[in-house]
């Protein structure tokens, strides 16, 4: 499967959701593994800003890939991340998009403080 790799040096990252498990089985509610190491993931939903324009991404994460306090509006660093363009059919309907995957996501507030709501 390609994969690309998503350059976020000019971009401005934050956590838009905390961290949820990555469900494998929405019926079971079996968490998803990764098939090469079976290291347990998560999802983290991040507001991605660059270019004048912002949306939020949700990206796949290893359990152990997580660093500092990841409260709704925390400054982040993704480190790895690669975007995957995915395809499939179901009951005759075709569906596509792209995945979004990171090696780490790390805390970038100063002092493990937590951001204010406003």
């Amino acid at each position: 499967m390609r994969q690309i790799p998503v350059d976020t040096s000019a971009a401005i990252l934050m956590v838009a959701q905390p961290p949820q498990k990555k469900i494998a089985n929405r019926q079971t509610k079996e968490q998803a593994a990764d098939r090469e190491t079976g290291e347990l993931l998560m999802t983290v939903d991040v507001m991605f800003a660059a270019n004048g324009t912002a949306e939020v991404i949700t990206v796949t994460v290893p359990e152990s890939g997580f660093s500092g306090e990841l409260a709704m509006g925390t400054p982040v660093a993704l480190t790895g991340l690669i975007a995957r363009p995915w395809e499939n059919e179901f009951n005759g309907a075709k569906r596509h998009g792209i995945s979004f995957r990171a090696v780490a996501v790390t805390s970038l507030a100063a002092d493990g403080s937590k951001p204010k709501a406003a």
